[in-house]
């Protein structure tokens, strides 16, 4: 998987991709990097995000602190142990009470063991995120997203808990001098562990990035090896402009459950040279989406045909501390309603130890 970022916008690593780049950048040290060149001790590492976000959904006011901590152990030079939990709440008003009350709702989001074969083969076991299109795995941490919302397809092809219980290969590799290729295969076990169930599926995705336009597309396929076994697939793209400070992404998934697309823009204002020292921490974004109801019922789609959306403006106080507030405007058969959206997410890094020479 690649990362997608310039030197204005580091924020937008994937925990995923930090993963994989530690444990390459500890296994091998460049020769270039000094006269005498030592292998270097990987350490652990300690990092994250946490957030509290307000949201008015539909006029009901819901609280929701949220703290995703992920600690990534290097056993050696190739294998690297990996592992996110995520604490959330969602807390409401309830008749009769004051104040605001909720339970806190625990998930292990993913626990996998790499070993990095080569420079474009990585193994995975454990349980891990399912690799169908770029949100559930790129985009999923607050301090991530650019809106808090999930978009309505997100639960399309990434199982129950948003995660997989098996095996996966994934890499990457320069098919032409002008783009390269990414890719992961999967397979994933049954299980019934709440909340660390899963289906029994296998798929895969692959990519095509153009280094010197910075645009990837690609797609994902799934089949489900239970229940009805049907097929799911999808189409993903992101463009990020060299000469603009702005983020385009789409996704199209389609099952039949149901399908759908969503389509979200996100400009930096640092480009604004009256208004650069006020305005270049802002940034505006945009997200239109439709969901189409399929022939199978789910609990975590929308039961009926949706429309939305949404205006967000986030700012960006110091690198990894973010407000963020959004409206949107969702349609559909069971009612329009509003939906508003205010607060702070944070990431934090925290090396648990010194690196030296073995």
């Amino acid at each position: 998987m690649r990362r997608f970022t310039n030197g204005t916008r580091r924020h937008y690593a994937c925990s995923m991709v930090l993963a994989l780049t530690l444990s390459t950048f500890l296994a091998f040290r460049s020769d270039a990097q000094s006269p005498q060149s030592e292998d270097v001790k990987p350490v652990p590492l300690f990092t994250g995000s946490a957030g509290f976000v307000t949201s008015f959904d539909g006029g009901e006011a819901h609280l929701g602190p949220i703290a995703s901590p992920v600690l990534l152990i290097p056993l050696n030079k190739r294998w690297l142990l990996e592992t996110r939990a995520t604490f959330e709440s969602d807390m409401v008003q309830e008749p009769g009470l004051s104040g605001f009350h909720g339970k806190v709702a625990k998930a292990v989001d993913y626990a996998q063991l790499d070993f990095v074969a080569n420079p474009y083969l990585t193994v995975t076991v454990g349980r891990f995120l399912t690799p169908f299109g770029i949100f559930n795995e790129r985009l999923y941490p607050v301090w991530i997203r650019n809106l808090q919302t999930d978009p309505l397809i997100l639960p399309i092809g990434i199982g129950p808990s948003n995660a997989s219980t098996g095996a996966m290969l994934r890499g990457g590799f320069k098919a032409h001098p002008q783009f390269d290729i990414n890719y992961a295969v999967y397979f994933s076990a049954l299980s019934t562990a709440s909340p660390a169930d899963s289906d029994r599926l296998a798929g895969g995705r692959a990519g095509i990035f153009v280094p010197h336009v910075r645009l990837e597309i690609g797609g994902s396929f799934q089949h489900l090896l239970q229940q009805e076994r049907s097929n799911s697939f999808g189409f993903h793209a992101i463009w990020q402009p060299p000469a603009w400070p702005l983020d385009i992404r789409a996704e199209y998934a389609h099952s039949q459950r149901g399908s759908g697309y969503w389509v979200e823009s996100a400009y930096r204002l640092s480009q604004l040279a009256f208004f650069h020292n006020e305005m270049r921490r802002v940034q505006l974004v945009a997200r239109m989406q439709r969901f189409i109801a399929g022939i199978l019922a789910s609990d975590s789609l929308p039961a009926v045909n949706t429309k939305k959306f949404e205006f967000g403006l986030n700012y960006y106080f110091i690198d990894g501390l973010k407000g963020i507030g959004s409206y949107g405007r969702q349609f559909s058969a069971d009612g329009n309603k509003n939906v508003w959206t205010l607060g702070l997410t944070y990431r934090f890094v925290l090396p648990l130890g010194h690196a030296g020479s073995e």
